[in-house]
């Protein structure tokens, strides 16, 4: 079998396996909100049946990073992704901005040196200490720098295909202000009385931005940027703190 060949089956797996947490996804708590209207996460207050953990898969198929030690704090997750970038990527204009801390793991945000702009979403895993991409908009939506491509701008609350594939950018129709409110409409209709946080940061494809209560952060969510689609990230746990780089 020719190396090529070999590649178009990997990302063939890749793209299945992908659909399929994509369903998962879909399905919402026992009793809670479902996929109806087009700020629906599918997960509502409460998480969905991949809460609680990352994704499993992410760290096989998606074959993680094993730093040679696992982090006990923000640093040392820091330290583990730039390992994991200069293994991987090989490319000096990436960075560590963001190491936020959750009960599952850290999550480490990666931002352009030379733009600003967000590259990436990693997760660092507590127990194993493997670095590998965030499923979800990391996965689905990022046009730049996921394996996937964007997948079309793949929807986060009703899989449909939405706009076709088109060159990575990060100048998308829905600005910062208007993914806030996006994401407030959606906070409102599933998580009463949480607040969307001011800072939104782009990537390609979408925004990321944290959520609050009570002043304290209590979770992440992402918007297409071209559709306005909204994505909890319902994986991390709860949230034991961050630091800026």
């Amino acid at each position: 079998m020719t190396s090529n060949k070999r590649s178009w089956i990997v990302v063939a797996v890749i793209g299945l396996a992908l659909v399929g947490f994509a369903a998962l996804a879909q399905m919402g708590p026992p009793g809670g909100p479902g996929q109806q209207g087009p700020m629906g996460p599918g997960q509502g207050q409460g998480g969905g049946p991949l809460s609680g953990f990352g994704c499993p898969m992410m760290g096989g198929a998606m074959g993680g990073f094993f730093p040679g030690f696992v982090a006990q704090n923000p640093d040392q997750a820091a330290q583990a992704v730039q390992q994991y970038l200069a293994a991987t990527w090989r490319n000096p204009d990436l960075a560590v901005r963001e190491v936020m801390e959750f009960s599952n793991h850290f999550y480490v945000q990666v931002v352009e040196r030379s733009t600003g702009i967000g590259a990436m979403e990693l997760l660092v895993d507590r127990i194993t200490g493997t670095v590998h991409p965030e499923p979800g908009p990391n996965m689905m939506w990022n046009t730049q720098y996921s394996p996937m491509g964007g997948m079309g701008h793949m929807g986060g609350w009703g899989w449909g295909w939405g706009r076709p594939a088109q060159a990575p950018t990060a100048e998308m129709p829905i600005s910062p202000e208007q993914a806030r409110q996006f994401a407030q409409q959606a906070l409102d209709l599933y998580l009463p009385g949480a607040v969307a946080a001011e800072e939104v940061t782009p990537f390609y494809g979408y925004y990321t931005l944290h959520y609050e209560r009570d002043g304290q952060v209590v979770g992440m969510l992402s918007v297409n940027g071209f559709t306005g689609q909204v994505w909890f990230h319902n994986w991390h746990g709860a949230f034991l703190g961050e630091r800026t780089f």
